[in-house]
């Protein structure tokens, strides 16, 4: 759920994934989807830190959207997670949070 720039296309990508399970085998590569999502307006930030953390980093973001006239849908958010918690320090995650919005 990574946003993409435009020149990515779906061939390229599968290309792409092609070249990584040459060079770096692993069984999840077969897995990626390349794939189109709309969901309109929206709110993310980069959260660093425990995911105990992640109340502090939503109020940010809902302080932001106040700020630019942008209301939250609803409480249903994505959390896409660029680290792995069995190998990362808690202080080190990195984890995209994102949610929905209207003006």
């Amino acid at each position: 759920m990574i946003r993409q720039p435009n020149f990515v296309t779906e061939d390229f990508a599968y290309k792409i994934i092609k070249q990584v399970s040459e060079k770096n085998p692993h069984e999840l590569l077969q897995k990626v989807q390349f794939s189109r999502w709309e969901e309109g307006l929206c709110v993310q930030m980069l959260h660093v830190g425990s995911y105990d953390n992640e109340p502090a980093s939503f109020r940010t973001m809902e302080d932001f959207a106040h700020q630019h006239n942008v209301h939250r849908i609803h409480k249903v958010h994505r959390e896409i997670y660029l680290t792995d918690a069995r190998r990362t320090l808690p202080e080190k995650l990195k984890t995209v949070l994102r949610f929905q919005g209207m003006k």
